[in-house]
C-alpha cells in the first residue's frame, strides 16, 4: 500500500494535472526534504503510477494512464460498502482492452524482477529433475489446480477426495455427480494443455471455445458463446449481452494477448479478461485459469495451482476488476501464487 507521503504527492499531481518536482515540494503538506520528494517521484514513476513529460529541469509529472488500473486499493475497506453504495463502472469498458492494456504497464520493475528470479529458480530446479520426477510434480500440481479451481466455483470435494477421484476414479460419498465430473474435466483440460503446449498459440476464439468445451463436458452448460444476458452475484457490473459485442471483445483480447511479449502479462491478463467478458453462460473463470496456465506451460514457465488462495479473496479481487477496472488485488494473488508454485512443486 502507498504511504501518506506518496498519497499526498499523487493527490498534488492529480489536482495540478501536470507539475514539476519543485511545485510538488512546495505544495506537500507533510514535512519532507526536496531530495525525499525526488526519491518518491522516481519510485512512483517506476511503479507506473505517475508519468513524466520532458527532460532534465523541464521534467513535468502527471498521473499515468495506468493509475486507475494498478493503484493500490484497500480491498477490505472497499467491501465495507454494500453493493449499491459502491461507485463502480457498471458496464463493459472496451477502451480498457484496446487502449489501456496495450501498454507494458501491468507489473512494476520490482515485481517483474521478483517474478523473473522465481522463474529462474523454477528453470534451474526442473533441469535437475528426471522426466519421471517432473511428471510426478506436474501431476501433484494438476490435482491441486483441479481441486482449487473447482472449489472457487462451489465444488465441495476436499483435496484428499479430489486426489482419490483423479487417481483412482473413486467418487466421494454425499457429493453430486456433477461435482465429480467438474473435477475430472479439469484434469482432462490440464492434461490437454500439457500434451499440446502450443495449441493456444496464437490465441483465438475457436481454441478458447475448445478449452471451455473440455471443462463443461457432460455438464448441463451451453457450449459456444452466449447469446443472452447473464448477471453476476455480488456486483452491479453488467457484462455485455450482445453476441456480436462479445465476439468483438474476445477478438480484441486475443489480439492483445498475441501482441504481448511478456509471458507474465499474457498469463495475468487472460485470467482477468475472460472473466470480465463472461463469453460463456458458465465456466468462464475455469476456462480463464486453464488458458492462463497453458500460456505459462507453452513458454516453459511454472504453472500455477492457486492452492493457497482463499476463494472469497479470489472473488473479491475479480469483482474489483469488474467494478473499478483495477487489477492490483488480482495481480497480488497472481504473484503470490506463482511464488507458491515455484517453491512447492518444483
Amino acid at each position: 500500500m502507498l504511504n501518506d507521503r506518496e498519497l499526498d504527492i499523487i493527490e498534488i499531481i492529480r489536482k495540478k494535472n501536470k507539475c514539476s518536482s519543485k511545485e510538488v515540494f512546495e505544495s506537500i503538506s507533510i514535512s519532507v526534504s526536496y531530495a525525499t520528494v525526488k526519491r518518491i517521484l522516481t519510485k512512483l514513476t517506476k511503479e507506473n503510477l505517475i508519468a513524466t513529460k520532458g527532460k532534465g529541469k523541464g521534467t513535468k509529472y502527471l498521473i499515468s494512464s495506468a493509475y486507475a488500473l494498478i493503484q493500490p486499493i484497500d480491498i477490505e475497506q472497499y467491501y465495507k460498502k454494500e453493493i449499491d453504495e459502491r461507485e463502480i463502472k457498471d458496464s463493459f469498458n472496451f477502451q480498457l482492452i484496446t487502449d489501456v492494456l496495450n501498454k507494458p504497464i501491468i507489473f512494476t520493475e520490482i515485481e517483474l524482477h521478483k517474478l523473473q528470479i522465481l522463474q529462474g529458480t523454477y528453470t534451474n530446479n526442473v533441469s535437475q529433475l528426471s522426466e519421471t520426477e517432473y511428471k510426478k510434480e506436474l501431476e501433484r500440481l494438476a490435482i491441486d489446480l483441479s481441486w482449487k479451481s473447482s472449489q472457487i466455483e462451489g465444488n465441495t470435494y476436499s483435496l484428499l477426495e479430489t486426489e482419490r477421484l483423479l487417481k483412482e476414479k473413486e467418487t466421494a460419498s454425499g457429493k453430486t455427480k456433477d461435482e465429480a465430473i467438474m473435477l475430472l474435466n479439469h484434469k482432462d483440460a490440464i492434461d490437454f494443455i500439457v500434451e499440446n503446449p502450443d495449441y493456444l498459440t496464437p490465441l483465438s476464439i475457436s481454441n478458447i471455445e475448445d478449452i471451455h468445451s473440455i471443462l463443461i463436458k457432460e455438464l448441463a452448460i451451453d457450449k459456444n458463446l452466449r447469446k443472452r444476458r447473464i448477471g453476476i452475484s455480488g456486483t452491479n457490473y453488467r457484462p455485455l449481452d450482445n453476441e456480436f459485442q462479445i465476439t468483438e471483445a474476445l477478438l480484441s483480447t486475443c489480439k492483445l494477448i498475441n501482441n504481448k511479449d511478456n509471458t507474465f502479462e499474457k498469463a495475468l491478463l487472460i485470467l482477468v479478461l475472460i472473466s470480465y467478458i463472461q463469453p460463456f453462460m458458465d465456466g468462464n473463470k475455469r476456462t480463464a485459469r486453464i488458458i492462463s496456465n497453458a500460456i505459462l506451460v507453452n513458454n516453459n514457465y511454472c504453472p500455477i495451482s492457486f492452492r493457497t488462495v482463499d476463494s472469497i479473496d479470489y472473488k473479491k479481487a475479480m469483482l474489483l476488476f469488474y467494478e473499478r477496472n483495477n487489477i492490483s488485488a488480482f495481480k497480488e494473488i497472481f504473484i503470490n501464487q506463482f511464488e507458491f508454485a515455484v517453491k512447492t512443486y518444483f
